[in-house]
C-alpha cells in the first residue's frame, strides 16, 4: 500500500475556554484523515468546526492532544518541512516587492540570491505576472496578491500543500480563474494537496476527494466522497456535468444538517 502523504490519525484537540481556563472545548475529536501523495482532497463543513484546526496540525504549527500525524510515513515533530502552508490572509511582507516576497523563502534556505531571483522571476511568469516583480503588494490587485502568494508557496516545491480558503475573499472571476490556475500547476507535478474551503462548488470542481467535517464541539469526519470527474477540468464548464450537479446533490445532503447546527450554534452564543 502506498504510504499516505500526510496521516492525521485519531487527533484530538481541546483548549482552554476563554472565559473560563477551568473550562476545556474541544475542537477536533477522534478524526482521521489520509492524504495519499498526488491526491487533492477538499475538506467543507461548517464555521467553526475544526477545519483550519486540522491543518495547522498537519503543518505541525499545532500539536494535537492526542492522536498522531506522519509525513510520508515519519512522525511529525514540530513544523512539516515537507509541507507548504497558503494562508486565507495574504502573507505577504509589504516592505518586499513581489520579487522579493516570492524569493524570501530561498533565501532563507541560503540559496544564494542570483539563483533565487532568477527562480523567483520564473515563478512570476508561471503564474502570469511576469513584469510585475518590482510592484509592492499595495500597488496589485487582490487576484495578484494571491498569484505572489502561490508563487511564494510552490518556489520551494513542497511535497504537501496545505490552503486554508486561500481564493475566499476574491470576486467570483478572479476566484475560478485562481482555481484553474492552481489546477494547472497542481497537475504538472501532482503534489499532495490538503484544501480547506466553505464553497462546495469550489471543493467538488477541485478535488479527487471531498471529507465532510460534522459540526463542532467534537468534529469529525462524516462523509467522505470521491470526485469522478474526468481531468483536467474548468472549474466553470464542470459545473454543468451531471455527474457534478449529482454529486453536489449527494454532499449537499450530509452537509446542510451541520451548517445549520453551527448556524444554530452560533446564535446560541451570540
Amino acid at each position: 500500500m502506498t504510504v499516505p502523504a500526510l496521516a492525521l490519525d485519531n487527533i484530538t484537540c481541546t483548549f482552554a475556554s476563554r472565559d473560563d481556563r477551568t473550562q476545556r472545548y474541544t475542537a477536533v475529536k477522534d478524526t482521521t484523515l489520509h492524504i495519499a501523495p498526488g491526491e487533492f482532497v477538499s475538506v467543507v463543513g461548517p464555521t467553526g468546526c475544526g477545519k483550519s484546526t486540522l491543518l495547522n496540525v498537519g503543518a505541525g504549527l499545532l500539536e494535537p492532544s492526542s492522536g498522531g500525524v506522519t509525513a510520508f510515513g515519519e512522525p511529525l515533530k514540530g513544523i512539516n518541512r515537507r509541507a507548504g502552508y497558503m494562508f486565507q490572509a495574504d502573507a505577504l511582507m509589504p516592505w518586499r516587492s513581489a520579487l522579493d516576497n516570492v524569493m524570501a523563502g530561498l533565501t532563507f534556505h541560503n540559496v544564494p540570491r542570483d539563483e533565487a531571483r532568477r527562480r523567483a522571476d520564473e515563478w512570476l511568469k508561471r503564474v502570469g505576472l511576469g513584469g510585475f516583480g518590482d510592484r509592492y503588494p499595495h500597488q496589485l490587485s487582490g487576484g495578484m496578491r494571491k498569484r505572489v502568494a502561490l508563487a511564494q508557496t510552490l518556489i520551494l516545491d513542497p511535497d504537501i500543500i496545505l490552503m486554508d480558503e486561500p481564493f475566499s475573499a476574491l470576486d467570483i472571476q478572479t476566484r475560478q480563474l485562481m482555481e484553474n490556475e492552481l489546477l494547472d500547476l497542481w497537475a504538472a507535478k501532482r503534489k499532495a494537496v490538503l484544501f480547506i474551503t466553505h464553497d462546495l462548488d469550489e471543493a467538488i470542481a477541485m478535488s479527487d476527494r471531498v471529507v465532510v467535517l460534522s459540526a463542532g464541539p467534537g468534529t469529525r469526519p462524516i462523509g467522505e466522497f470521491t470526485i469522478d470527474l474526468p481531468r483536467p477540468r474548468d472549474v466553470a464548464e464542470i459545473r454543468s456535468h451531471p455527474r457534478f450537479v449529482e454529486l453536489h446533490a449527494q454532499i449537499w445532503s450530509v452537509l446542510r444538517d451541520e451548517v445549520l447546527k453551527g448556524y444554530q450554534q452560533q446564535l446560541t452564543a451570540a
